[in-house]
């Protein structure tokens, strides 16, 4: 059941994208993410396993600032992009989030046309210097989004026509588009089909050669398919994390293996 797609010595080249220390997140007084360090390398799949209510997808959303929004959120600790602190006061998170794109748990395309949902981010960004430029970023978000094929012939239809599977694929291809070197997904997978949710996770797999991948996910089958390297997280603690292979058949915190085997979750 759990085939990885492992490599011992494809993991220990990567280079290091995101570098996470001592990372502590609390919602008011209630202290959400307790220590985490952890280190995310480029062009590979990490993915964040764990109970509901664990705080992975609180951590996921720390590293594109994501919490910026919420109110009581108060982030502590170093998170380094490429070596620079994303939390600097001079760090835009807008242009952040540019670098750091992200992909959500229910499909959410603009209610715009395919051509506009890919084109928006490459306008307010200023990626494209003329319509023949803009038009060459669509196509190539949704080849990269493996949607490109299906859409090709009714790009001004809207986003919000296309099946659930499909949307996913188009709102990647949105994320891909202004050229991000990060793809943070949070549970991409959990309101589609088995048959939508197989496509998402080959696309992953080939998302992979250009970006640094991160998801959250429920499924742990979709963690051992999709990840090189697997952080289980418990109760706003990172209790382990290594190479997906090891993680799932040779854990060393028990936690994980009580997780693993259903005994907690």
């Amino acid at each position: 059941m759990y085939d990885t797609p492992n490599a011992s010595a494809d993991v220990a080249a990567k280079a290091t994208k995101i570098s996470a220390k001592n990372v502590q997140v609390y919602y008011g007084d209630t202290h959400a993410i307790k220590d985490v360090d952890v280190e995310i390398q480029d062009k590979m799949v990490t993915a964040f396993i764990g109970p509901s209510g664990c705080g992975k997808s609180t951590f996921l959303r720390c590293l594109n600032r994501m919490n910026d929004t919420i109110d009581v959120c108060r982030v502590e600790g170093d998170i380094n992009l490429d070596g620079e602190n994303i939390y600097d006061p001079k760090v835009d998170p807008v242009q952040l989030r540019a670098k750091v794109g992200m992909v959500f748990q229910k499909p959410n395309p603009f209610p715009k046309s395919i051509y506009d949902n890919i084109a928006y981010g490459p306008r307010i960004h200023g990626l494209a210097k003329n319509k023949a430029e803009l038009d060459e970023i669509v196509e190539k978000s949704l080849r990269r989004g493996a949607i490109w094929e299906e859409v090709k012939d009714r790009l001004h239809a809207p986003g919000t026509g296309l099946s659930g599977g499909q949307q996913q694929r188009l709102c990647i291809a949105r994320a891909v588009a202004t050229e991000p070197e990060v793809l943070l997904m949070d549970e991409p997978c959990s309101a589609l089909d088995p048959i939508a949710t197989a496509q998402v996770e080959e696309l992953i797999d080939e998302l992979r050669e250009n970006y640094s991948v991160v998801i959250v996910t429920h499924s742990m089958q979709q963690a051992a398919r999709v990840s090189q390297k697997t952080a289980f997280f418990h109760l706003g603690n990172l209790v382990e994390f290594g190479e997906t292979g090891q993680i799932f058949t040779n854990p060393e915190d028990p936690r994980t293996e009580s997780y693993i085997t259903g005994r907690i979750g």
